[in-house]
Order: C-alpha cells, then structure tokens, then sequence
C-alpha cells in the first residue's frame, strides 16, 4: 500500500493547484484522478474562464481574488507560458439586478475601479454590444479570461518537476479514517494511504463527502463558440463580457482564434444525475437560449454559423456560494465543493487554501463564510 504526506482526490484547477502548491513547499503529495490531465469530462475545460475582481456574487470573494490574480502572475512566470489577458469585462443588466447592484457593492467596499457606461458609451466604444431599455453597464478593466487547459497543465508539470506523483486512470470506490489515525482510499488500483486527504473532485465531490450529506446538484452547460465579425477580436479590443436578462444569465468571451466568439448561458442547466453519463449530445434545446440573446444582445452577430461546443458541468451548492472546509472531527480531511460555475478563476487561491490546511490545520484566508456550517444544522 502506497503512503503520502498528502493525497488529492481530482485534480483538476483546484486539485491540481493544491498538488503544485504542497509540493512546492516539500510535501509528499500524490493526486489520484480518473482522467487524463486537462480532460474534457468535468468542469474545467473549454479554452477559457472568466476572472473579474469586482466580484457581483459577493464582496466577500474579493480579498481572494487578489491572491489568485497574484498567484495567477506568478505561475505564468515559472511556467513560461500566457495564461491570463486582460480584455476587461463589461457587465450588463437591470438597474436594480444582481450584476450591476453586485458590481457596485463590491467595488465600493473594496474601493475597486470600474466605471458605468450609458448605452451611447456602448455602443460608440464596443459597438458589437447593445443595451436593453431598462438596462445599464459597468466596465471593469482589471478584468479578463484565463488559459483553463494551459493552467491545469502548467499546475500539474510544476508539481511532478517538485516531486508530486500523479496516478491517472484511477476511479476511488471510497475512503474512511485508517487505525493509525490516517486516511486509507481504495480505487480500482489498489489502496492508498496518507496522513491528511484533499477532495476537489468537482462533479463527483458529493458521494465522496457523503458524511456531510450536502445537497449538491450537477447541472449540464453547453458552451458554444461562433464565426464572428471582426468586432468581436481580441485584437479589436473586444472585452469579455455579462449581461443580465430576463431569460437568464448569458456571458462570452472575444474571438482569440479561428473558433471565434465564445458564449454561453450561467443559469439553468438540464440535472445530471451521474457525471459519467452526462449526455454530450447537442440539441436544438440547446442552442435555441443562445441563439435567442444573441439576436437581441450582439448587434454584429447576424445568424452566426456554430463553429464548435462542448457540454461542461456546474456543481451548485444550495446558495451558489463555494464550500471550503474540512470534514468536522477530522481536520486531516480538507476539501473545495459546490463552485458552482464560477470558481476556475479562485482555483490558484483555492488550492493554496487546501495546501495550508493539509500542512497548518488552519490559512490565513478569510474563508469563514464558504464553511459547511452554513448547511448543518
């Protein structure tokens, strides 16, 4: 039976982040998953993410945000590759909504700089959008996507170059406390053991952490990209962007190559009940919310051809807000759940967080408010 210091369930951004981060500081650290590094069947995938510091969902998150964008830096200067632009982001929705009343509050209470826009300023400055009557717009410029695919493999090269061991192919059937006081998890390749245990295993997090019975739910999100008007280039200076509407939350990225424009839907998502069966098969279904907020949101996308998709997946905890804990009574078992579709950019930080608490038992972060308490009663 293999033993470690530390052993991750899933390591995917925040897996793989945590994997870096521990090695680094001289853990034996061995992560486990069931694919391929950078795999297209769970949640981190599809080119690229959204990373915005003026965060709508809460100001909480800010104070971590700052320290994924520093660490965010600092994996691009010791991996040598590109992983973050800076487009800026514009963020559209009603007066009295979620984004624009989120946007603000957060920048005012962390005196962050955006600026709001009228909807001439729009469409002289970014005219391939449009805003609704009603509707208003706030520009972040500290704002931009991340490289997913580069920066899990970026996190996963570092951590092997550290002494990490990493075990593809590998499916955990459970995991329980072990005699000597450490975690023993048997998989279809034997069992393995370690003094702490680390789950980020995204979509399939909830029977793993069964003890906690948290209500987690898998939705299934297509993602979409289209042949685009030059307007929509990174080159032109196309911003990422949000908006808000009454059929939902729609959001997108600027063309960075012969795939073109990225857009997709942040709310709804059919239920997935096993993640290993997701169904990958586009339907009209799917294409028909989006094709209707581009008709009426993206003034220069008239009929776009689709030029590809992929189907992702959101792990949603009950407020949409993460969970970042440990199991209670057992402080050897950490774990990152429940990121509920905007969590990639926070993986760095996230995977920081996972490495303090398996070494320290406690971070500096201010993460009381993602703790599981707020779901045991």
């Amino acid at each position: 039976m293999d033993h470690c210091d530390v052993l991750i369930i899933g390591t995917g951004a925040v897996g793989s982040a945590a994997m870096y981060y521990l090695a680094e500081r001289g853990v034996n650290v061995v992560g486990l998953d069931r694919f391929p590094v950078a795999h297209d069947k769970g949640s981190s995938h599809g080119q690229t993410r959204i990373i915005r510091l003026a965060y709508f969902e809460h100001p909480n998150y800010v104070p971590l945000l700052r320290r994924s964008y520093e660490l965010w830096k600092d994996l691009e200067e010791k991996s040598g590759n590109q992983l973050y632009s800076e487009t800026g982001i514009i963020q559209i929705g009603p007066t009295d909504g979620e984004i624009v009343t989120g946007v603000k509050a957060s920048a005012q209470e962390h005196g962050l700089e955006i600026e709001n826009l009228t909807a001439s300023d729009v469409t002289s400055r970014y005219p391939g959008f449009m805003v609704p009557e009603g509707m208003e717009a706030v520009f972040e410029k500290r704002a931009g996507f991340l490289k997913v695919e580069q920066s899990i493999k970026a996190y996963i090269k570092l951590a092997l170059n550290y002494g990490a061991e990493l075990h593809t192919g590998v499916s955990v059937d459970n995991w329980k406390r072990s005699s000597s006081n450490g975690i023993e998890v048997t998989t279809n390749r034997g069992v393995f053991s370690a003094d702490n245990l680390i789950i980020t295993a995204g979509a399939w997090a909830k029977d793993l952490l069964r003890p906690l019975n948290l209500n987690l739910t898998v939705a299934r999100k297509p993602l979409f990209w289209f042949e685009s008007d030059r307007t929509y280039d990174i080159g032109a200076g196309c911003p990422a962007f949000f908006y808000e509407t009454p059929q939902g939350s729609f959001y997108g990225f600027p063309s960075i190559d012969e795939l073109g424009l990225k857009v997709a839907e942040h709310t709804s998502g059919d239920p997935v009940l096993d993640p290993l069966k997701v169904d990958r098969t586009l339907h009209k279904t799917d294409k028909a919310k989006i094709d209707g907020f581009i008709g009426s949101h993206l003034s220069k996308m008239h009929d776009p051809r689709m030029t590809d998709h992929k189907i992702c997946m959101y792990t949603r905890s009950e407020d949409e807000h993460f969970i970042v804990d440990s199991i209670p009574g057992s402080p050897h078992v950490n774990f990152v759940a429940g990121l509920s579709g905007h969590g990639f950019k926070m993986a760095s930080v996230l995977g920081e967080i996972m490495a303090d608490l398996a070494i320290n038992k406690s971070t500096n972060h201010p993460i009381d408010f993602l703790s599981s308490k707020r779901f045991i009663q």
